[in-house]
């Protein structure tokens, strides 16, 4: 297993030691945020790890199969389709939980509804085992970017950079944000233009902009002070 493991390794799960690194400084560092809205932020890390592990393992192997067709046995996607769920209800809760102005969590609550909703009404066109639940994730996407400007707008106005740039909070916000910029454009892609996708050399930015993400959680835990977590 570990020999065929390595002989098919590739460009695309680099980001695998990366995620383990963040994963450790986030445990290490977790005394300083234990009691906050982020105190599953270390489960969610290793959650992600393990989803790219096992969607290495079904690709790239013989031992794991998810779907029930043969032709079909390295598809994984179910896998990352749940991840896209369970990453969207988890920072939706999160910025819920943060955000002081009622206002603000009622549109939270808003995002949160219709980011979910996409992704049931999906369902019902698109088969989630052989596909990516593009229109949904581009919808939830787009209803998490205006959470994360909620956040800065909300902060900002009481606190300035000085103090932000020692909040954990602030720093997952950033590489969300830059990050969910870009995912759901180059899901798009891949799903209508996948030619474009290869000769743009699309696929490549996601990995740097997954590594550009978590850098900004590993800056955030390493940085970060429990007095200035808001």
């Amino acid at each position: 297993m570990i020999e065929e493991i390595l002989e098919t390794l590739n460009t695309d799960f680099i980001i695998l030691p990366f995620y383990l690194i963040t994963w450790l400084v986030a445990v290490i560092q977790y005394r300083t945020y234990y009691d906050t809205v982020l105190k599953y932020y270390p489960i969610y890390l290793m959650y992600t790890l393990l989803t790219e592990l096992l969607g290495y393992l079904v690709k790239f192997t013989d031992s794991f199969q998810l779907v029930s067709d043969d032709r079909f046995h390295w598809y994984n996607v179910i896998i990352y389709n749940i991840y896209s769920v369970v990453t969207y209800m988890y920072f939706f809760f999160i910025y819920w939980k943060i955000l002081d102005d009622e206002k603000n969590k009622k549109w939270v609550t808003y995002a949160g509804c219709i980011s979910m909703g996409s992704f049931l009404i999906s369902l019902f066109f698109q088969n989630p085992n052989y596909m990516h639940l593009y229109i949904a994730e581009l919808i939830s996407a787009v209803c998490l970017l205006v959470t994360i400007a909620l956040y800065f707008k909300e902060k900002f106005d009481w606190h300035d950079f000085k103090s932000m740039k020692y909040n954990l909070m602030f720093w997952t916000s950033v590489g969300m944000g830059i990050f969910y910029v870009y995912f759901p454009i180059s899901l798009l892609f891949l799903y209508w233009a996948p030619k474009l996708y290869t000769t743009l050399y699309l696929h490549d930015l996601l990995i740097g902009l997954i590594f550009v993400l978590y850098g900004t959680f590993l800056v955030g835990v390493i940085f970060h002070r429990r007095r200035e977590f808001r």
